[in-house]
């Protein structure tokens, strides 16, 4: 991977209120936000659990090497792509 790149990260998680916000919290402790229109957030067919999609402005590996920990660490983060 050459950097500096838009990178997407995907989070998925229980469906609660706060947890987009969580979310971007996070990321936005290690990276910029490349777009913040370009958010998405998906609902399983449940409505359960929920994937939230955020294109990053990455740097380098070791930025996303730090992102990445944190979040797959995080108690109310299930799954990470």
């Amino acid at each position: 991977m050459n950097f500096p790149a838009v990178f997407p990260v995907k989070v998925m998680g229980a469906n609660q209120d706060d947890f987009e916000r969580l979310v971007v919290e996070i990321i936005r402790k290690h990276a910029s936000v490349a777009d913040e229109q370009a958010l998405v957030s998906r609902l399983s067919r449940n409505g359960r659990f929920v994937s939230i999609t955020v294109h990053i402005n990455a740097e380098s590996q070791e930025q996303l090497d730090n992102l990445y920990r944190e979040l797959s660490t995080h108690e109310r983060v299930l799954m990470m792509l």
